[in-house]
C-alpha cells in the first residue's frame, strides 16, 4: 500500500471515528417516553420515535442495554434487522408501534417490543439511530411488576391462651410489604421472611402469636385477609369440640372481589365457557359463628346417589368411586377431572349425608386426597387454569397428601383447618335457608368447620377421589323414616340451574 493510499485509509478511519462523537444533527432528535411499568409476563413497547418524523428504514437503529452498545438488544442496519445474540430475548424481541396511528417505521416510529417480560427485564434501555450525518440517543427505564396472591391464612393453637397464625403470599416483585394488625393497631410478627424463586419474583412468610379470641388481618401490598378466633377446641372427641372455632375470611377492599369476578368471567368467555355456568353474584364464604351440632344434622339424613353421566378418569360402582388410574393431561394434580356430582341438588330445605373414606385396618389405609362438598356448576370445566372456587360456583371441603396436619376450605384466601384427627366418616350438613354448610368427623363427633354461603339456585352434592389416592370413596346409604316438610325441594342434575 502507497503513502497516499494509506494516507487516505487513514482519514477515513479518523472521519469514521469523529462522526461516532459528532453533536447531535440538525435533521433529527430521539425522543421516548420513560419511564415505562409493565406485569411480569406481559408484553410490553418501550416508545421511541424521530422528530420532526422521517423515514427511519435507512438508518442504523440499535437498542441496548446499559454500556452494552456491542451487543444490542436488536440491531437494524442497510434495512435488515439483527437478532439479539443474547438467548434471553431469543423470540422476545422486535419493532412494535408506539401507539395505534403509528406507520412504523417509514414514520421514524423505532420503538421496541419485548414479550413475556421477566424480573430481569427490569432496568434501563438505550434507542440509539444514526445517520450518515449524525445521531441522537434516549435512555427508557422499565420496571417490572409482580402482582402475587392473595395472603394464604393458617392457625394453629399453642394452648388454651394463644393461638400461632401465619401468612403467606408468592408471586410478587419487587419485594412485598407485608402488615399485621387488629382492630386498634399495628402488630409485630414473630417472624418475616422473604425468599425468591427461580423466576426471581418473590414470595414472604410471617407469623404472630396472638391470644385466643383474636381477630386478626394480614395485609401484602393491599391484598388483605383475617382471621377471627374464638376458643379452642376442647378435645378431638367432644360433641362440640369444634362449635366454638370459626374462621372468618374477609377481603377488605370492597371492589376486591367485584374485580376478580369480572377477571374471571373474561377468563371463561376466552375459553367459551358459558358464563351462566357460573355463579359471578355469590359472596364470599364466611365460617359460621353457630354451626348446627352432629346430632341435630343427622336428623336430616338424605341418601345420594351418584350424577350418571360418563367420567372417563374414574372408576363407579354403586356408590363407591376413585379415580381410574389413567394419565392425567394436566399433570399431577386433583383437578374437575376427577369430580362427580350427585344424581340430585336441592333447592331449599335441611340435608344430611355420609361419605366413607376408607378404614385404617385395611392395607390401602384412609384416603388422603378428596374434595367433598356442594357445587352449582351445571358441568365441570377440564382447563386445569380456572380454579374450583367459592367465587365460581364450589364449596367444598379438601384434603392433601401434601399436607397431613390440615384441611382446607375453597376460598379466596386459602384458610388451613388444623387435623385433630382424621375421619373415617365424613359428615356434610346443609342448610340451604339458613346458608350453612357443615362438615363433621363422625368417628369423633365433632364438627371440622362450617362455612355460610348465600345459595341461589340449584347446588348439587360434590365429591372427588382425588388423584393417585387408591382408597375408595363411598356415599353411605342408610334407612331414612321419611322425608321431612322441608326437604321436598330437590332438582334433578339434568335440569338445575346454576346459582344466580
Amino acid at each position: 500500500m502507497g503513502v497516499h493510499s494509506l494516507s487516505v485509509y487513514i482519514l477515513a478511519g479518523l472521519c469514521a471515528s469523529l462522526s461516532k462523537a459528532a453533536p447531535v444533527s440538525e435533521s433529527f432528535v430521539v425522543l421516548v417516553l420513560s419511564p415505562v411499568s409493565v406485569h411480569h409476563g406481559r408484553t410490553t413497547t418501550l416508545p421511541c420515535w424521530l422528530n420532526p418524523p422521517q423515514n427511519a428504514e435507512g438508518l442504523e437503529v440499535r437498542w441496548y442495554r446499559s454500556e452494552n452498545f456491542d451487543t444490542p438488544i436488536i440491531l437494524y442496519q442497510a434495512q435488515n434487522l439483527t437478532a439479539s445474540q443474547d438467548a434471553q430475548y431469543n423470540g422476545r424481541v422486535s419493532f412494535g408501534l408506539k401507539d395505534a396511528t403509528s406507520g412504523g417505521l417509514k414514520t421514524g416510529d423505532v420503538s421496541l417490543s419485548l414479550g413475556n417480560v421477566t424480573v430481569t427485564d427490569a432496568g434501563e434501555y438505550t434507542c440509539y439511530i444514526s445517520s450518515d450525518k449524525g445521531y441522537d440517543k434516549a435512555s427508557i427505564s422499565l420496571s417490572v411488576i409482580g402482582i402475587g396472591a392473595q395472603p394464604f391464612l393458617s392457625v394453629d393453637w399453642r394452648d388454651r391462651d394463644e393461638v400461632n397464625v401465619s401468612c403467606e403470599s408468592a408471586g410478587w416483585y419487587p419485594k412485598p410489604q407485608l402488615r399485621w394488625f387488629d382492630q386498634k393497631q399495628d402488630l409485630n410478627p414473630k417472624h418475616l421472611d422473604y425468599s425468591e424463586r427461580s423466576s426471581g419474583l418473590m414470595s414472604v412468610h410471617s407469623w404472630l402469636l396472638v391470644p385466643s379470641s383474636s381477630e386478626v388481618s394480614c395485609s401484602v401490598e393491599g391484598k388483605v385477609a383475617s382471621v377471627h378466633l374464638g376458643s379452642p377446641p376442647e378435645s378431638a372427641g367432644s360433641l362440640a369440640g369444634w362449635v366454638a372455632f370459626a374462621i372468618l375470611l374477609i377481603v377488605a377492599l370492597a371492589g376486591l372481589l367485584y374485580y376478580k369476578r369480572k377477571a374471571l368471567f373474561k377468563r371463561l368467555k376466552s375459553k367459551r365457557i358459558p358464563a351462566e355456568e357460573v355463579d359471578l353474584t355469590a359472596p364470599l364464604l364466611e365460617v359460621t359463628v353457630k354451626p348446627t351440632t352432629l346430632a341435630e344434622a343427622t336428623k336430616h339424613y338424605v341418601n345420594v346417589t351418584f350424577d350418571s353421566e360418563n367420567r372417563p378418569y374414574l372408576t363407579i360402582r354403586n356408590c363407591k368411586v376413585r379415580d381410574a388410574g389413567h394419565s392425567f393431561p394436566d399433570g399431577s394434580n386433583v383437578t374437575c377431572l376427577t369430580a362427580i356430582r350427585g344424581k340430585d341438588g336441592f333447592s331449599s330445605g335441611q340435608h344430611y349425608w355420609e361419605v366413607s373414606l376408607g378404614k385404617e385396618d385395611i392395607h390401602v389405609g384412609l384416603k388422603q386426597s378428596w374434595w367433598v362438598g356442594v357445587t352449582s356448576a351445571t358441568s365441570f370445566s377440564e382447563q386445569p387454569d380456572i380454579p374450583p372456587t367459592a367465587s365460581n360456583g364450589f364449596w367444598f371441603l379438601s384434603s392433601s397428601p401434601d399436607r397431613v396436619e390440615s384441611f382446607q376450605f375453597s376460598t379466596e384466601p386459602k384458610v388451613l383447618l388444623p387435623v385433630v384427627s382424621r375421619p373415617q366418616t365424613l359428615g356434610v350438613y346443609l342448610n340451604y335457608a339458613g346458608g350453612e354448610l357443615s362438615f363433621y368427623n363422625v368417628d369423633a363427633k365433632s364438627l371440622i368447620g362450617s362455612l355460610n354461603v348465600q345459595f341461589k339456585g340449584g347446588v348439587f352434592p360434590l365429591f372427588n377421589p382425588g388423584n393417585g389416592d387408591k382408597a375408595p370413596m363411598e356415599i353411605l346409604q342408610k334407612p331414612v323414616e321419611g322425608t321431612h316438610s322441608d326437604e321436598v325441594n330437590s332438582v334433578q342434575s339434568t335440569s338445575a340451574g346454576p346459582a344466580s
